[in-house]
């Protein structure tokens, strides 16, 4: 069974019930935005904004732009730089003035539609994923904390079809969003891992890899199998010095430890989403016995399982007010 890499890495950030808004803009304008959300997706439908993350330098956006905002660390978005902030965007996508007075229900514009009035020189969207998977935490340990895209022309019916999308309220409007949205982040990732600005994403090149690929593809497609690097190397066709040589020169690690990391994310996974048992949640990912899975779970990631388990969840982003104010379709 063929897995492909990116799809499987984000399989967890699929949207559901994301938080999706069209900001309608006049300037001067400023938005401080601090919500900590992990992963938000900007692009511009009219008009243009600077991005200024903390720390970072300040970079203009254009209608076409796709950008990738990796949490939690807090960022600006003004029509200028240099611009006093206005409004401040809280957990749980609270608006508020830099004094704390609350101006969602001031700002309301109509369905997920936020502004000063409807006239605005900028029309932006923005989505935000709230992620807790581990199996995903690989590829958002690769993005820097700003990604900017120009999108493909191919792409750009799909932002247009988001920008008439956003508005409507319609039976089943959220599932239509959340895919919508979903694609257009698949689009951008794609773009930029297949391109020369990717750090090391050694797993992601390797999918292509005429010995690395097959042998990675089992590794996901059965990772309660109890795989040997030479038992590997027999499926795909090689010795096994061979097989783990160019694994580990590709993926930058060996078979068996690429393996431990994905099977005890994917245990890490299974333990906040469901309430199978510890000894349940082991045999679906390779190992033997409870005690086996909490041993490599304790020496790997420090805690044991059913503190991973137990440990707070940072709550799905959810809007200030009804669908009316940015909320949910």
């Amino acid at each position: 069974m063929a897995v492909d890499a990116l799809a499987e890495l984000l399989d967890q950030p699929r949207a559901r019930g994301a938080f999706l808004l069209r900001s309608i803009l006049t300037p001067p304008w400023s938005l401080r935005v601090e919500d900590r959300a992990p992963l938000s997706l900007v692009t511009m439908i009219r008009g243009h904004a600077w991005i200024l993350p903390d720390g970072g330098e300040a970079v203009r956006i254009e209608p076409g732009d796709a950008v990738l905002l990796r949490g939690p660390d807090s960022y600006t978005f003004a029509d200028e730089p240099g611009r006093p902030v206005q409004i401040v965007v809280h957990p749980g996508q609270r608006c508020t003035t830099p004094q704390g007075r609350d101006v969602a229900e001031t700002m309301q514009l109509g369905v997920r539609t936020w502004g000063a009035d409807g006239d605005g020189a900028a029309v932006m969207l923005s989505g935000t994923y709230q992620i807790d998977s581990e199996v995903s935490q690989r590829l958002l340990r690769l993005l820097p904390p700003v990604l900017i895209r120009r999108t493909e022309a191919a792409d750009a019916p799909l932002i247009e079809l988001l920008g008439r999308e956003v508005v409507r309220d319609e039976p089943g409007q959220e599932l239509i969003l959340d895919r919508l949205l979903d694609l257009l982040l698949v689009s951008v990732l794609r773009s930029w891992l297949s391109s020369a600005e990717t750090p090391d994403a050694g797993w992601y090149h390797a999918q292509h890899d005429p010995v690395v690929g097959p042998a990675l593809r089992l590794l996901h497609a059965e990772p309660a199998y109890p795989w040997t690097v030479a038992d590997l190397a027999v499926k795909v066709g090689v010795s096994r010095a061979a097989l783990a040589r160019r694994f580990t020169a590709q993926v930058g690690e060996g078979p068996m430890t690429y393996l431990t990391w994905w099977r005890l994310d994917l245990a890490a996974d299974l333990l906040r989403r469901s309430d199978a048992t510890v000894a349940a949640v082991a045999r679906q990912v390779g190992y033997g016995s409870a005690f086996a899975l909490s041993t490599a779970f304790k020496r790997v990631r420090g805690v044991s399982p059913q503190e991973h388990r137990q440990a707070v969840v940072p709550a799905a982003l959810c809007p200030s007010a009804g669908p009316t104010a940015g909320g949910r379709g």
